[in-house]
């Protein structure tokens, strides 16, 4: 189901809601979580407001939360705390008895809808008629589920931040170039850990129909999107420099969606998780500049008051359409279930989902 189709679909917040105090908001959600029990789960990512994550029954990447809707049987109504293409996944994995709600139908996801499937699919042609049938794709999780299904449809898998790695050397095991769908951040930063040489990978831009490179194409074995995460890409290589002139000291971690310049400035790199446990790791007194989304910055700032920890760049925003989450939106929500009239319910097509299916249980066998 794509972005279009889910906006076509949405429901504007009655404006009394935005009229409620914060102490009823919370109050009338803690009721009805206890008045459903079980039978509801609220599933939170790392990115979601404060106000919001209060109420996460758990909190995790995109991935782990639709597992952990999955394994989650007794949930009848799963109110998924994230961006639509982590709803698609919560509902290609749970059952038929499960459904999958997202409290704002406008809380996409920039980067997932820079892989439009249509384009996607005008790509393939043109890159098989250039390479030949040489080429598997790989999709980013945090992709729609289209766009997983045409992954899975041609063989590929998806990957996650934490295990693109080894998902791209089984990659090159099965063919002899990747196609890497929607991020190139992520796909240019794992291919150089894994020794490829950046001159060997090209861009795909989908506005041209056109590959973006200036060597031969024999050289080419990686063909990434020209897609990024809007937040991440927010981090420069002058944000490091600050760091290294105001704080000598201070290492700087960030998450591979960041540029291939702002990765290879910085002292480490890794997944949402990958940051979480390295500061929890971290020795009492030590000092971090941690590029990656604000709104979870700050709550590991809270989370580590012996530790001096600032953002990479502490003048750029959370990710906006990841906040349009909020406790108004998630009451409505709550309150349409409990009475009987759930709105904006997330639902992947059958043939879509056993595509797209298949291209994720490649990941989990692997990574």
């Amino acid at each position: 189901m794509s972005i279009t189709s889910l906006l076509q679909q949405t429901t504007l917040l009655p404006e009394h809601y935005r009229a409620l105090s914060v102490k009823e908001m919370e109050s009338r959600i803690l009721s009805i979580k206890k008045k459903l029990g079980s039978k509801l789960f609220i599933p939170g990512h790392h990115y979601q407001k404060d106000e919001v994550i209060q109420f996460a029954d758990s909190t995790g990447d995109s991935l782990q939360l639709a597992q952990l809707s999955a394994a989650n049987k007794e949930a009848e109504h799963i109110v998924f705390c994230g961006v639509h293409f982590m709803a698609e996944t919560a509902d290609m994995l749970t059952t038929k008895q499960q459904h999958v709600y997202l409290p704002d139908m406008r809380a996409g996801c920039s980067m997932a809808d820079m892989a439009d499937i249509y384009q996607t699919e005008q790509a393939w042609p043109i890159l098989q008629e250039l390479f030949g049938d040489t080429i598997i794709p790989l999709t980013y999780v945090n992709s729609t589920a289209a766009i997983k299904a045409f992954t899975g449809r041609h063989g590929g898998a998806c990957v996650t931040s934490s295990n693109a790695k080894e998902l791209v050397q089984w990659a090159f095991t099965q063919k002899q170039r990747i196609f890497f769908l929607p991020d190139q951040h992520l796909g240019r930063n794992t291919a150089y850990d894994l020794g490829i040489p950046l001159e060997n990978m090209a861009v795909w831009n989908p506005h041209k129909n056109l590959l973006e490179t200036k060597e031969p194409l024999e050289n080419i074995q990686v063909i990434l999107w020209k897609g990024h995460c809007s937040v991440h890409e927010g981090f420069t290589v002058q944000h490091t420099e600050v760091i290294r002139k105001e704080h000598p000291t201070m290492r700087i971690i960030v998450h591979p969606e960041c540029s291939r310049e702002v990765v290879a400035a910085a002292d480490d790199a890794g997944s949402t998780k990958y940051i979480i446990d390295t500061i929890n790791r971290a020795p009492s007194g030590s000092a971090w500049a941690i590029g990656t989304e604000m709104n979870l910055v700050n709550r590991i700032i809270k989370q580590h008051p012996d530790k001096h920890i600032v953002s990479l760049n502490e003048n750029f925003c959370p990710c906006l359409t990841m906040n349009r989450i909020d406790l108004p939106h998630l009451l409505w929500s709550l309150e349409s279930i409990e009475q009987g009239q759930p709105h904006n319910r997330i639902q992947v097509d059958e043939h879509t989902t056993a595509e797209a299916l298949s291209s994720l249980e490649r990941m989990l066998a692997r990574g």
